[in-house]
């Protein structure tokens, strides 16, 4: 084939072909400009009807919007109860505020491993981690996939635990035709500018439980939702955060959302052009996706892996495995594709979980009794730091306005760095 870009070739996609997310249209700029002329700039008509839409369209009965998802899940564990000396189970391989969440509640996050070919929690390791301080599983739905749900509702039910989704990447994600936000107690979106349905920044907090909803406002109102026994009028009585959104920012999220139905088609068509171009080259050296088949992913990021045993580098160091697989990842940017390194290490690698110590002198951790059956040793993540060292997120390229003949053009893409990665090397 010919040369790689980055050695000096033509790139398979030229500068400026790639269309921007999110494409802005009349719909945005006439929906934001009556929000500027509200009489009210927080909490007033367009988030109302950003909660009531959104609600519709997942299927929840309530819906707090948030100024970003992290928030929003901060909101979920809170809405379950969850305080100081409990632990949360969480997958060993997410964004950082997957797991954040549960320590600014005061409670100890407990790490799972990952299933090899999706990528989420792996259900058969869930168990083992449940210990009597444990009062939730958090579920990530990561990169736009389900997690394997019934195995884990009925962990949760044996053990009388909470399920808390965090959906910031899964909008309209499918499990067995339930949308993702409504397999649990109570989840997270986030309207981030990277996510399939944006407002540049935001969340959403929703359940169809009352009494969750009602715990997890408490956290948006500097602690005056919290009233006492005495009196009802700004008590103070609790700590807690400021968590609201604004009214413009709400009117742009409302704009996307009613729009969400054409993006997530065309991102749905672009996917499945750049997967059977893929699979039909059979590229030696490269694992595509996987997609179970009780499973609509929603391709928020479509991940590619390197196969350094198919490539005989089996033996290489983690280190050298991962400059190699960074090397492929800046030749396809070299090609124009938009990809990434998306996470590179694991959560239980990270300073802010090995240290145990977020609140200084060893909390939440040192609260007694929390860190019961907690292990943070990296060998019980194989499959996590495998991952961390193999893997490719092609982002955004595939999104709306881009078509399949994008799609088409990143496969080709694709394909021309994969066989010629003996340049690489």
């Amino acid at each position: 084939m010919a040369q790689l870009a980055i050695k000096g070739g033509e790139a398979v996609i030229k500068p400026g072909e790639v269309k921007n997310w999110p494409p802005i249209d009349k719909t945005d700029e006439e929906l934001i400009i009556a929000a500027l002329h509200e009489p009210s700039q927080c909490r007033g008509k367009y988030t109302k009807l950003l909660e009531e839409e959104f609600c519709a369209f997942n299927g929840n009965k309530y819906a707090y919007f948030t100024n970003c998802g992290g928030s929003a899940l901060q909101m979920c564990v809170a809405g379950c109860g969850i305080g100081a000396g409990d632990q949360v189970i969480v997958t060993s391989y997410t964004w950082p505020s997957s797991a954040s969440c549960i320590i600014h509640n005061m409670a100890v996050p407990v790490f799972v491993d990952i299933d090899p070919e999706t990528f989420l929690i792996d259900p058969a390791k869930i168990e083992a981690a449940v210990t009597p301080r444990t009062k939730a599983i958090l579920c990530v739905h990561l990169h736009g996939l389900c997690c394997d749900m019934d195995p884990i509702r009925e962990i949760a039910k044996k053990h009388n635990l909470k399920i808390i989704e965090d959906a910031a990447q899964a909008h309209n994600a499918l499990y067995k035709g339930q949308k993702a936000g409504t397999l649990g107690d109570c989840a997270a979106f986030s309207f981030n500018q990277n996510k399939c349905m944006t407002s540049g920044e935001g969340g959403l907090f929703v359940t169809n439980d009352k009494e969750i909803f009602d715990r997890g406002l408490t956290l948006t109102g500097f602690g005056d939702m919290q009233p006492t026994k005495d009196t009802d009028s700004f008590p103070a009585y609790a700590f807690a955060h400021k968590f609201c959104n604004n009214e413009i920012t709400a009117a742009y999220a409302l704009a996307e959302l009613r729009k969400f139905p054409y993006y997530y088609k065309q991102l749905l068509a672009n996917a499945k052009t750049l997967h059977t171009i893929l699979q039909a080259a059979n590229i030696k050296g490269l694992k595509l996706p996987y997609e179970p088949a009780i499973c609509t992913h929603n391709w928020y990021n479509y991940n590619l892996r390197v196969d350094f045993e198919a490539l005989g580098m089996g033996d290489k160091t983690p280190a050298e495995k991962s400059e190699f697989r960074h090397a492929i990842c800046r030749a396809l940017q070299a090609e124009g594709v938009v990809c990434c390194v998306w996470q590179r290490c694991i959560l239980p690698e990270m300073t802010i979980f090995r240290a145990q110590n977020a609140y200084g002198k060893g909390y939440p951790w040192a609260v007694p009794g929390a860190s019961d059956g907690v292990d943070y040793s990296l060998k019980n993540f194989p499959e996590a730091i495998k991952y961390c060292y193999s893997h490719i997120a092609i982002v955004q390229i595939l999104r709306a306005p881009n078509d399949e003949q994008m799609a088409a053009k990143v496969a080709n893409a694709i394909i021309k760095v994969f066989n010629n990665l003996d340049e690489l090397k």
